[in-house]
């Protein structure tokens, strides 16, 4: 018999909820710190009041930033299923219950419900190398914004009337940051080479023309940190899908839905400016749809999304990119 449990996460706290008997509305609570430290106390909890077999556990957890990623890493390693679901899902689910009220206790008690009824797909967490090449492109993308704010400021100061310590304290910390960059660099080089799924993977990226080693990495960490089964799936995470406003005779502009990492879309699209010259088969619908009357930046985002389909598929079929252009021309 599969228990169903639903866990509302919050950066302090874990509020737990066990649906005991869906019909009849009868559940259980508990409320946890979020903390390693007080995750046996959970596991405790959960052989004591439901069940002492833990395969028998299904519990759902909410994407809230990366305050769920340590307990939805735990509870995996001790055996237990896990789905992780948009929170987006969950309100449209509340909403078609007609519940009003939010509180954390009741957004336990939904994900159970939630867990129970639709029985969302199981987690499966990505590889250790992968998590590590995350945390380390996450931390270069920071730096980096640090470091091009020290030059913000350092072009503001040689405009101004600065105090010579505050400009050598600037020029202090700009080359501070290019160091510790340029060793972040050097580390996710190493990383990657020392990883042959990874190494082979990044070189099938860069065969694809316009996909240069810093659109090749965020990729990489993208394609090998989530499960995507189709080119489309990508794309829409990373908010490359158009959206349309649309009301009665109103016909809004079609914009990019933008969700997901900004990040990765800025260097996308730099890949995708380099791409509508030198990828055949970009420049091939840059060009059809330039023609076509839609405007520069409509077709630099489509641009954008086939260069995601396209990184999709050399890494689906491990072949290294070989433009579709080419051969119909052929």
């Amino acid at each position: 018999m599969t228990h169903y449990i639903g866990i509302d996460v919050s950066k302090a706290k874990l509020d737990l909820a066990w649906i005991r008997d869906i019909d009849k509305n009868k559940v259980k609570t508990k409320v946890y710190k979020n903390e390693h430290a007080d995750y046996p106390n959970l596991i405790h909890w959960l052989k004591a009041n439901v069940t002492e077999d833990l395969s028998n556990l299904h519990i759902t957890v909410e994407a809230t930033g990366v305050y769920h990623e340590n307990l939805a890493y735990y509870l995996h390693d001790q055996g237990l299923r896990v789905s992780i679901v948009n929170p987006a899902f969950v309100r449209s689910y509340a909403d078609s219950l007609g519940s009003r009220h939010k509180t954390d206790k009741k957004d336990s008690i939904l994900l159970a419900r939630y867990t129970a009824t639709t029985k969302p797909d199981l987690w499966t967490p990505p590889p250790a190398e992968a998590r590590h090449l995350k945390s380390l492109l996450s931390r270069l993308d920071a730096l980096q914004h640090d470091l091009q704010r020290e030059q913000n400021r350092q072009e503001k100061a040689e405009a101004t009337d600065t105090a010579p310590i505050v400009s050598a304290s600037i020029e202090q910390m700009i080359a501070a940051l290019q160091e510790a960059i340029a060793k972040l660099n050097g580390d996710i080089d190493d990383h990657i080479n020392n990883h042959p799924n990874l190494k082979q993977d990044q070189e099938l990226l860069k065969s694809i023309k316009g996909v240069g080693p810093a659109t090749s990495r965020q990729m990489l960490t993208l394609m090998h940190n989530k499960s995507f089964t189709q080119a489309s799936q990508a794309a829409a995470f990373l908010g490359l899908i158009p959206k349309q406003v649309q009301s009665g005779q109103f016909r809004g502009k079609t914009r990019l839905a933008k969700n997901g990492s900004s990040s990765i879309r800025a260097k996308l699209y730099m890949a995708a400016v380099v791409s509508t010259r030198y990828n055949p088969d970009i420049k091939a619908q840059y060009e059809r749809l330039l023609a076509n009357g839609k405007c520069k930046m409509q077709a630099i985002c489509a641009a954008m999304r086939k260069l995601v389909h396209i990184c999709f598929g050399v890494l689906k079929h491990q072949m290294p990119y070989q433009p579709q252009t080419t051969k119909i021309a052929a």
